[in-house]
């Protein structure tokens, strides 16, 4: 895996799909239910797939049933960049990649209670999953 940061547009756009850069360097969101980690259980540790930052880890995992990977916290509060967004006639808080500046999701406050009540709603396009070792 590539940890290197892409410092230019075009170089983001040679290293991602066109799907990943559409969600990640324009904002866009995947199609709920068709992300390759909205339903996975498999245990490990969420990357940026743009620069390999270390995001969330399927410990913090659960199934919102909204159709993507959700999380109730980063791995660490320092590799996210929280936002306002105004988009879409909605006022939400998006979540970026601190090390890249890529976007990743947003979150909201209707996670599950038991551990904090936040709900990181994050694009699969997004992450790279490195599974854990039994």
């Amino acid at each position: 895996m590539d940890h290197s940061v892409p410092k230019t547009e075009e170089e983001f756009q040679e290293k991602l799909t066109p799907e990943q850069y559409a969600v990640m360097r324009e904002g866009g969101t995947e199609a709920p239910f068709s992300g390759t980690y909205a339903n996975d259980k498999t245990p490990g540790m969420y990357r940026c797939a743009a620069c390999g930052q270390e995001l969330f880890s399927s410990d913090t995992q659960f199934d919102s049933g909204t159709g993507w990977p959700s999380f109730t916290d980063p791995v660490n509060l320092e590799h996210v960049i929280l936002r306002e967004d105004t988009s879409g006639g909605m006022v939400r808080t998006e979540v970026r990649c601190a090390r890249c500046g890529s976007h990743l999701g947003h979150v909201f406050d209707d996670g599950p209670d038991d551990a904090g009540g936040k709900r990181y709603c994050i694009n699969s396009v997004c992450l790279e999953k490195v599974p854990s070792r039994q």
